[in-house]
């Protein structure tokens, strides 16, 4: 399944993991902005939201890190959607 299939599912929740200053320049419509430096901390509210979970940032770097670490809590159905570019195309 593509990213933008998952995206198009029921209840997806997209997380933007980039700064509040990247974020408020522009992002995907109905994303979330949790920078990547907060995930620990709010990893069970992520964990919680609706699934599937897709994570971006500018590069699909720091969304990367962000799904690996949310996996590695026992999180399901969370992936990394990549850069914003690749899912604005």
């Amino acid at each position: 399944m593509s990213i933008h299939q998952v995206l198009q599912q029921p209840g997806a929740t997209v997380i933007d993991v980039r700064e509040p200053f990247e974020f408020a320049s522009g992002h995907l419509e109905g994303a979330v902005n949790i920078p990547l430096g907060e995930v620990p901390a709010r990893s069970q509210e992520i964990c919680g939201m609706s699934k599937p979970i897709v994570a971006y940032c500018r590069s699909g770097m720091r969304s990367g890190q962000a799904v690996a670490f949310l996996k590695a809590q026992g999180c399901s159905e969370v992936y990394n959607g990549g850069s914003i570019m690749d899912l604005l195309n």
